[in-house]
């Protein structure tokens, strides 16, 4: 493929912003604005319009002197910022209106053709014009960029025949006599029955909407950072100055019945008609050019990143650099709508898809500001309120030219969103929404810093589980899912002692992603030292003074390769770190049976059966089979058996009411008068066992119990921050 051919400011950025901006609204419809609204009238809607282009153009402009900016303007600033999902969420619609646009913009030159040759008929002038517009973008940008010098030649001919008629007196109000508010009288399409303010800026407010129209070149610019931001801004000044002076001279040269009643009477008071004619036809073509080569590019962008199917065959480009296969797309899809031949339900839409596009470009600026990353170093800074400027008027603009529209723009921006989410886009750039997600977890964590310390509504099971061997964890690894899904967390912490450290990190590595993809949240760390129990210790030290700690210690008895002697320090040192332990035993045969049955067993807590809000020992026990209940879709058993027939009532009782506090559906409830050990071998069958444990360990009555209940067991202490009843 050649060298893609690269523009400067003004060919680039400059000319094709400037003549978008001045349209057809400027010849056909500012004479209609200034005889409804009056001169102040008209410069207020003007000034308004421009502010809220004005805002965002700084914004972009500031955003894009940080970014290496790609291929499709708007659409690749909000991708690079906050991901491929929103920006072709955006693209997609800005990229549809954008092809619409030009189909308004052929019929825009129709009728301006029709003023001059009324007998030609309307449909194969659409047709001639758009063969014209998409052979010149076809054959290359640079043949657009060209005849664009043609087309403001044209303009500026149209003006200087106005500055003529002004020169020789067509002015003939004095300033101080047309300075003054309208009368909103309406249209001749609504009989004069009046308008309003709000009414006729809705109409002139397109006429502003041109300053993507270099940006969506980005990609073909020789410098983007220095071209977007003065270009554009150079196009609005110049654009602005060009429009006030505009309004002065029409409501100077006219009176009120003449601007409301004749449309053409910037021509009809022109020195020389046929060159404002000529303006009218310039710059309806210009804004089509304009328009077709944006969309293109747009959708090559969005092709280039996968964000549409077909992406490859979509980004491609001929040995001209220019994106081909997206240019007989939009080329298809322009004659598509031409063959409507009424575009004006859906014109109100384009407008709204640029104002999205506006308050997107704000909200970037916005949120770049505030997170205060040291990757924000634009070299062109604006006020933080610009950016809050421009998102205000931007939405504020489309509820006020159509309500109903606005908020139908926003669901098709919205539903586009959550398709490409979907997807699972792989978005080959950085952009700021990690940054985004760690200022809200900063947030969150000073806030709930100031909160109680217990925060025991919030818990969730954050597991830490230490191991030596990628092997220990493997086996274990549906169980530790079960506890922690959905909303869990598991934190592996991985203890070497061998110069292997690389393979150990890789094994770690994919066992983190193997619970990401299962929807647990997963993250590791390593530690090198030759006691494992250290390890373990140092792991639970170090990590108790994050915020997201670990608060259930993982340990499988008979997978772990250490001693038990090691196993009670690292229990010990989790309890005095107020962390909860989980000490697995699992049972060689059974395995987890057919996970229906979870048994808890509550120690006899005679004399005292009162239900407290500290029930000892018990509340992580219950978390943990409540959670196994809904992963498994298994049945809990409370079991308690008690030495005294007296106390009958009152465990039954206490087994109740903690069943009711506890919110525990579908819970089956066992009291017996036994010996403990002689009735666990004659309790119904589970395919776990959770018990509570001491401080220290017994592993003579664990291996006992493992081999009496013939069943994997799970011994729980808890950690003090738990409570089954928040």
């Amino acid at each position: 493929m050649d060298k893609i051919k690269k523009f400067g400011t003004f060919g680039g950025v400059f000319t094709p912003t400037l003549l978008t901006i001045l349209g057809v609204i400027m010849y056909l419809r500012l004479g209609w604005v200034v005889g409804n609204a009056g001169l102040l009238g008209a410069w207020l809607i003007i000034i308004f319009s421009f502010l809220i282009t004005a805002c965002t153009a700084l914004s972009m402009s500031s955003i894009t002197t940080n970014i290496r900016i790609g291929a499709g303007g708007a659409y690749a600033i909000v991708s690079q910022s906050l991901g491929l999902e929103i920006g072709g969420s955006l693209g997609i619609p800005r990229y549809l209106s954008q092809g619409l646009a030009v189909t308004m913009y052929i019929f825009g030159f129709r009728e301006g053709w029709l003023i001059i040759f009324p007998d030609h008929p309307a449909f194969l002038i659409d047709v001639v014009v758009y063969l014209l517009l998409f052979g010149i973008a076809y054959k290359s940008a640079n043949l657009a960029i060209q005849t664009q010098y043609i087309i403001m030649a044209i303009i500026l001919a149209s003006f200087i025949s106005i500055g003529i008629a002004a020169y020789l007196g067509s002015m003939q109000y004095p300033t101080i006599e047309v300075a003054k508010w309208g009368s909103f009288q309406g249209s001749l399409e609504n009989d004069f029955k009046g308008s309003d303010f709000w009414l006729v800026f809705a109409v002139f407010f397109p006429a502003s909407t041109g300053i993507m129209a270099g940006a969506n070149m980005s990609g073909e610019l020789e410098n983007p950072r220095k071209s977007i931001l003065v270009g554009t801004m150079w196009a609005i000044v110049v654009s602005f100055v060009i429009y006030m002076l505009l309004a002065l001279w029409v409501a100077r040269s006219c009176s009120e019945y003449e601007l409301l009643h004749d449309y053409n009477i910037m021509m009809e008071l022109s020195y020389w008609s046929p060159a404002v004619i000529a303006g009218v036809l310039g710059a309806t073509f210009s804004s089509a050019l304009a328009s077709i080569l944006g969309s293109s590019r747009i959708l090559q962008a969005m092709g280039a990143h996968d964000v549409l199917p077909k992406g490859k065959w979509l980004a491609k480009r001929n040995k001209g650099g220019e994106p081909m296969n997206a240019m007989i797309v939009t080329g298809a899809m322009v004659f598509v709508t031409m063959l409507l031949r009424d575009l004006n339900a859906i014109a109100p839409l384009v407008t709204m898809f640029f104002l999205i596009t506006y308050a997107m470009l704000n909200l970037v600026l916005i949120i770049e500001h505030n997170l205060k990353l040291m990757s924000f170093r634009p070299t062109f800074a604006v006020h933080q309120s610009i950016p809050w400027i421009g998102l205000v008027t931007s939405i504020a603009a489309m509820f006020i030219i159509n309500s109903i529209l606005s908020l139908v723009s926003f669901m098709v921006v919205i539903g586009v969103y959550f398709i490409l989410t979907k997807r699972q886009l792989n978005t080959p750039f950085e952009d700021v929404r990690s940054g985004l997600f760690v200022a809200f977890a900063e947030w969150a964590a000073k806030h709930a810093s100031t909160m109680s310390s217990k925060q025991e509504r919030a818990w969730k099971p954050s597991l830490l589980v230490p191991i030596r061997d990628s092997e220990t964890i493997r086996g274990d690894f549906s169980f530790l899912q079960n506890i922690s899904a959905p909303n869990g967390s598991v934190k592996i912490l991985g203890i070497d002692s061998t110069d292997n450290r690389n393979k150990f990190k890789n094994e770690l590595a994919e066992l983190t992603q193997s619970f990401q993809k299962r929807g647990v949240f997963a993250s590791w760390a390593m530690l090198r030292t030759d006691a494992f129990a250290n390890g373990a210790n140092y792991g639970i030290q170090a990590l108790g003074s994050a915020f997201f700690k670990p608060n259930i210690l993982f340990l499988n008895l008979y997978r772990c390769k250490e001693t038990r002697e090691d196993i009670v320090k690292i229990i010990q040192e989790a309890i005095y770190s107020e962390v909860g332990v989980l000490l697995f035993a699992p049972h060689i045969h059974a395995g987890f049976g057919q996970r229906q049955y979870i048994n808890v067993w509550i120690r006899d807590r005679s004399p005292s059966w009162k239900v407290s809000w500290d029930i000892g020992n018990l509340d992580l026990s219950i978390l943990i089979a409540y959670k196994l209940k809904l992963n498994w879709n298994a049945k809990i058993r409370l079991i308690t058996v008690i030495t005294k027939e007296e106390e009958y009532d009152n465990a039954k009782q206490f087994m109740a009411d903690l069943v009711d506090l506890a919110r525990l559906p579908n819970t089956e409830i066992i009291v017996k008068k036994d010996n403990f050990m002689n009735y666990l071998d004659k309790a119904p069958l589970a395919d776990i066992n959770i018990f509570g444990m001491l401080e220290t360990a017994n592993f003579d009555h664990i291996d006992k119990t493992v081999e009496t209940t013939s069943s994997s067991c799970l011994f729980v202490r808890d950690s003090g921050l738990e409570n089954i009843m928040a």
